[in-house]
């Protein structure tokens, strides 16, 4: 599963979900071992299920074994004649005419409750699963790191967090009672059959057993287009994704016909696939019928020669060749019902594969206990790829002690919000090591960690619902006094209380109702609540206008008061004021000191990086 490159970063090629490859598609023993579990809290409804299946199955006989009597003894027969059925003896013509009809209303009722009862607990059982699959799986999903979702489109993991679970759970319990009702319908019929003339059974069970043949070769061919599939089932969720969360870029740049155009391919290449799948299985079906049709031909051909010869009664036959046209049925449509059953199992191979994920970044067993930021944070010789021989960060070396504010500067993609991600492990370092108080951090618990760090992004999420529930995120246990000081101290007030609802304002998906400072200082909030000794300020005034940026950088500097702060920005006039200034380029660190003391250096890259910002802000001036 993984691949450990030169320098020891683990690069688990199996986090690409596109790559899926539904190795256990075909082994069913394995799968349905694998989903039991889930079936397990449901089985005593289950059971009852597939135990209903098979009255229904075997009334499908009925209608075929209630024509004999009704041919021979009503239509042909003796109004006197004593029929004898079963060892039940009947004299009168007119009480099995009048009978026959209502007996055949009666079991159809039957069925049909029985069909009632058997849909309901279908759906049922079928929701339960999928409810306890796709709850499994959303834990898995929220424990994956940043890598999982760096190289996973959001439509791939929608398909396979949420459509195959549906596809897997629902319709399983749907496949097994479909396959009992159809497998004690046949033995019901066949019964039919050999009761009515088992030389006539010969000939058509014989036909049936060669038209299933052709289904042995389906397998694998649904096993590919069903992957190929689910691939472009993805890509056109991520493009609706994309479409939705990026309407204004779109609107801005022109883009309709280009989002049209890649959704046009991606409906041609899902019809491609569609019409491949029925090249490859739909001629089955065909085949079947005219497998079948010989059969019935077969059928008709020696039932005449019985009947002639006095061997067999026009009742039998009819009743005969209404059971096999019954019989032949499910036969001539098994391949359109095994290339469902064969997808179910595509996906549930798809889902189990997602549950054999593992979290590449995790807590070690025995973890050491962090006690907050008593002393310094360390960056020893680290290196760091994303990529197996693309370093991002070369031989990284500092060293910030407790309550010191570190800015990070340097041009883009020179590896500086690299450095801020390796801190709360959102990766870990390909080689050297990152130290809190002298310890590695990678010996501490994840969760506790983390709990240690306050993030202030760019551009900050917010998830839906109210701007209060996105502040208690940073701390679900506050009280409504530290609420009303960190609203205050994030320069929030005058605006949440401006509001009708004020913080119980709902804010929707992403945040997208309040403005770029307002987010700002609903996420600074959150960072205050959190009250963590360790403070990353990653490009967090960059996007706002002056007035805004004047605000939000009130508010952070409320948020720093008593903590170790890293802090990203290109506005250089920004961090002045920090203790020291950090510049990385190129993955190295190439400068370090005070603003005066880099200003000093003469050719040097911070000196350069200043003046040519103050240059461009003189000339735009101009």
């Amino acid at each position: 599963m993984l691949t450990v490159h030169k320098k020891g970063i683990c690069m688990d090629y199996n986090y690409k979900l596109q790559n899926t490859v539904s190795k256990e598609a075909f082994n069913y023993k394995y799968l349905l071992k694998k989903i039991f579990p889930y079936i397990k809290p449901v089985l005593p409804r289950a059971i009852i299920n597939l135990i209903i299946a098979i009255p229904l199955g075997l009334l499908d006989g009925v209608v075929a074994l209630a024509l004999k009597p009704y041919l021979d003894f009503v239509i042909n027969g003796n109004p006197e004649h004593t029929w004898s059925y079963f060892g039940i003896a009947v004299h009168s013509q007119a009480f099995l005419a009048a009978i026959i009809p209502f007996g055949i209303i009666g079991f159809a009722l039957f069925q049909g409750i029985l069909k009632y009862l058997s849909n309901y607990l279908t759906d049922w059982t079928g929701q339960k699963i999928s409810m306890s699959l796709k709850k499994d799986l959303f834990k898995k999903l929220t424990s994956m790191d940043p890598q999982f979702f760096d190289v996973n489109s959001s439509g791939i993991v929608l398909t396979r967090f949420l459509s195959d679970p549906d596809t897997a759970s629902r319709n399983i319990i749907d496949m097994l009672k479909s396959f009992i009702a159809t497998f004690f319908g046949l033995i019901g019929l066949i019964g039919v059959l050999l009761y009515n003339s088992w030389k006539l059974a010969i000939i058509g069970v014989t036909i049936m057993a060669i038209a299933v043949t052709p289904v042995t070769l389906i397998r694998k061919r649904i096993k590919k287009v069903s992957n190929a599939t689910m691939v472009v089932g993805g890509n056109m969720t991520t493009n609706f994704n994309e479409t939705f969360a990026g309407n204004k870029i779109m609107t801005a740049y022109n883009l309709q016909d280009d989002q049209n155009q890649k959704f046009d391919n991606q409906i041609l290449e899902q019809f491609h696939l569609a019409m491949s799948l029925t090249k490859r299985v739909g001629w089955m079906s065909p085949i079947m019928y005219f497998v079948c049709s010989i059969g019935i031909a077969l059928v008709m051909a020696y039932g005449n020669h019985l009947i002639l010869t006095g061997q067999m009664t026009a009742g039998s036959f009819a009743s005969f060749v209404t059971s096999l046209l019954l019989l032949y049925k499910p036969t001539k449509t098994l391949g359109n019902t095994l290339t469902n059953l064969q997808g179910v199992f595509v996906a549930m191979s798809r889902v189990f594969e997602l549950f054999d994920l593992q979290p590449q970044i995790e807590s070690p067993q025995n973890s050491v206990e962090i006690k907050g930021l008593t002393g310094s944070i360390d960056f020893k010789n680290v290196n760091f790829e994303y990529e197996p021989n693309t370093p991002v960060l070369k031989d990284f070396n500092l060293h910030v002690n407790k309550g010191e504010t570190i800015a990070l500067v340097g041009n883009s993609g020179g590896g500086k919000s690299t450095v801020v991600s390796l801190l709360p492990r959102f990766y870990d370092v390909t080689s050297g090591e990152i130290d809190i108080d002298g310890i590695d951090i990678r010996k501490f618990n994840l969760d506790a960690l983390r709990q240690n760090i306050s993030f202030v992004f760019q551009d900050n999420f917010l998830f839906s619902g109210t701007i209060k529930e996105n502040i208690l995120m940073g701390n679900e246990n506050a009280t409504e006094a530290e609420i009303e000081k960190v609203i205050t101290m994030a320069h929030l007030d005058e605006f949440a209380h401006s509001l009708e609802k004020g913080l119980d304002t709902y804010v929707g998906e992403r945040g997208t109702t309040l403005s770029g400072g307002q987010r700002q200082r609903v996420a600074i909030a959150r960072a205050m609540l959190k009250d963590a000794p360790i403070v990353i300020l990653d490009e967090a005034t960059s996007a706002l206008d002056n007035k805004s940026e004047a605000i939000v950088q009130k508010a952070l500097d409320n948020l720093i008061q008593n903590k170790t702060v890293f802090v990203i920005a290109h506005r250089l006039s920004t961090i002045k004021n920090a203790d020291r200034i950090a510049v990385v380029d190129e993955g190295r660190l190439a400068e370090l000191g005070t603003h005066d003391e880099l200003m000093n250096i003469e050719g040097g890259k911070y000196k350069y990086l200043y003046e040519m910002q103050f240059k461009r802000q003189e000339e735009a001036v101009l």
